[in-house]
C-alpha cells in the first residue's frame, strides 16, 4: 500500500509530500474542515499545490465538511426569515465532494430552512443519490438526532451534527402517540444570562411594565434572562434537555460505532466584541459530549479560525472557519433581500451581492480573517488514543473578485506562517502547543 500511494504522488508531483498516516494500517486518520458553501465545480479549479491538499482529503480513511448549504431546483419559496443568504445550490455539488474525497457531511445549520421544510428535504434527497454520509436534519427530533454511519476498512464511523444557531421555524420537534413529530434540524439551545448594575435592572423592570418597591435581582425580559449584580458581564448555559438527548445519542453511537464525530454550528462567542471565543454553553458542550464518548467535536458557523483544545486525550476544534467560501455565487436570492437591502424589484442577484458589502468595502469579503483556514488531519491509534493533529495552512482567494475566491487552496509560505500563529495564539489559552513544521502545526498529545 506504502509503495502505490508513493508511486501516486510521483506521477503527481508531489514526491517532497509527507505520506498521510492514513497509509499506516495501525492508525485511524480524519481529514476535518469547515464550512462548505460551494456553488461551481471544485474539480476544475487549479491552484499551485492543490493537488497534495486534494490527496490528503482522499487518503484519510474519513474526512469530513460542514454543508452549509441547501440542494434544490429554484422550484421553493424562500422563508420569510432565513440564516442571512438564502442558500441554493446546483444538484451537482454532493457529487464534487465525493470528488474531492468527502466522505461525511453535517447539515444541521442556520441555513437548513432558508427554503422551508422542502428546501430540507430536497437537500437530502440529492445527498442520498451519493455515496455520502451525512446528519443533523430528518422528519422529527428523533431522527434530527440520529447519527450517519460510515464504514471504512478501519471501522465503523459515526456523525452527529447539531447546531446551536438556526432559524427559529428549523427547529425539529418529538413524536408523540398522538401527533407526528415536526421535521427540522438537530437543536442545541441555551440560556443567556446577562448581568446589570441595580440601575439598569431597574430600567429593564419598568420597561417590562413592571416597577416594583424593590429592584428584582433576577429579570425574564427580551427572550433573555437579567440577573441583578457589581459586573457587568454575558453568561450563556446549555439547555438540559438538549444536552440529556444528544448525550444519549453519543452514548448509543459509542456502541454502535468504532469512531465518534461530533459536528457543532455554533456562531456564539464569549463576548460579542470577540468571535474567536466559543461561547461558555460550547466549551461545556464539547466536553460533555467526549464525556459521553466522542471522539472528537468538530465545530464551525462563525466562518473564522478557534482555538483548539484537548480535552481527556481528544480533540476539540472550536471552529475550522471556511473551507469552500461562495456565498455571493448562489443563483438567485427572494424578494426579501432585495428589500433589505434597499433594491429595487428589478434587481438580480450580483446587485444585491455588490450592495450588501458595499463592493466588498465591508462585510466577509473586506476582512482577512474569513478567508484563511486549516484542512486538521488528525491521527488516532487503533485504541483510539490521540497521535497527532497536523494543521493545513490553506486560503481561499482574500481580495480576489468574486468568480477567483471561495475554493480552497494550499497557503504559500507566508501565509502559511500567518496561518499557524492564528492558530498557536488562538489554542494557547487551552495549554495547547502548536509547533510549526515544513509549513504545517503538528499538535502531539504530550504538547
Amino acid at each position: 500500500m506504502m509503495q502505490h500511494l508513493t508511486l501516486r504522488l510521483l506521477a503527481l508531483g508531489l514526491s517532497g509530500v509527507t505520506l498521510s498516516a492514513a497509509a499506516d494500517e495501525q492508525t485511524m486518520t480524519f481529514a476535518l474542515t469547515g464550512d462548505s458553501i460551494i456553488n461551481r465545480r471544485i474539480s476544475t479549479y487549479r491552484a499551485p499545490g492543490i493537488d497534495g491538499m486534494w490527496q490528503i482529503i482522499r487518503d484519510a480513511d474519513a474526512a469530513f465538511t460542514n454543508f452549509e448549504t441547501l440542494i434544490h431546483d429554484w422550484d421553493l419559496p424562500g422563508e420569510a426569515r432565513s440564516g442571512g443568504t438564502y442558500m441554493g445550490s446546483p444538484t451537482y455539488v454532493g457529487s464534487e465532494l465525493e470528488w474531492a474525497g468527502f466522505d461525511l457531511l453535517g447539515l444541521a445549520n442556520n441555513h437548513t430552512f432558508d427554503y422551508g421544510l422542502e428546501g430540507m428535504r430536497s437537500t437530502r434527497r440529492y445527498l442520498a443519490k451519493t455515496n455520502l454520509v451525512f446528519a443533523g436534519t430528518g422528519e422529527n427530533l428523533a431522527m434530527a438526532r440520529a447519527p450517519g454511519y460510515l464504514d471504512t476498512t478501519k471501522g465503523r464511523v459515526a456523525i452527529i451534527s447539531t447546531a446551536s444557531s438556526f432559524t427559529p421555524a428549523s427547529v425539529a420537534g418529538p413524536q408523540r402517540s398522538d401527533i407526528i413529530g415536526r421535521p427540522g434540524l438537530n437543536p442545541l439551545r441555551f440560556t443567556t444570562t446577562y448581568t446589570v448594575e441595580p440601575e439598569t435592572m431597574a430600567t429593564l423592570a419598568k420597561l417590562k411594565g413592571n416597577a416594583p418597591a424593590k429592584t428584582p435581582s433576577n429579570l425574564d425580559f427580551l427572550e433573555v434572562q437579567w440577573k441583578s449584580g457589581n459586573e457587568v458581564k454575558m453568561s450563556t448555559e446549555v439547555s438540559a434537555f438538549d444536552l440529556e438527548e444528544i448525550t444519549h445519542t453519543v452514548r448509543n453511537a459509542r456502541a454502535q460505532a468504532d469512531w465518534v464525530m461530533v459536528s457543532i454550528h455554533s456562531h456564539e462567542s464569549l463576548t460579542p466584541e470577540d468571535r474567536t471565543q466559543p461561547a461558555e454553553f460550547l466549551v461545556a458542550f464539547a466536553k460533555a459530549v467526549i464525556d459521553a464518548g466522542a471522539d472528537m467535536v468538530v465545530g464551525h458557523g462563525p466562518h473564522l479560525l478557534r482555538g483548539i483544545e484537548i480535552y481527556k486525550g481528544k480533540p476539540i476544534f472550536y471552529c475550522l472557519a471556511n473551507f469552500i467560501f461562495e456565498n455571493d455565487l448562489v443563483e438567485f436570492q427572494p424578494w426579501e433581500n432585495y428589500d433589505k437591502t434597499d433594491l429595487p424589484g428589478t434587481s438580480l442577484p450580483s446587485e444585491y451581492y455588490s450592495k450588501r458589502s458595499k463592493n466588498d468595502t465591508i462585510g466577509f469579503t473586506a476582512n482577512r480573517t474569513y478567508w484563511d483556514s486549516v484542512v486538521a488531519e488528525t491521527v488516532y491509534d487503533m485504541d483510539r488514543n490521540l497521535k497527532e493533529i497536523r494543521l493545513h495552512p490553506v486560503t481561499l482567494g482574500f481580495g480576489n473578485s468574486r468568480t477567483k475566491r471561495g475554493q480552497p487552496a494550499p497557503a504559500n509560505a507566508e501565509d502559511a506562517a500567518y496561518i499557524i500563529k492564528q492558530m498557536q495564539d488562538l489554542s494557547k489559552p487551552f495549554g495547547v502547543t502548536i509547533v510549526e513544521r515544513d509549513g504545517v502545526g503538528i499538535i502531539t498529545p504530550e504538547g
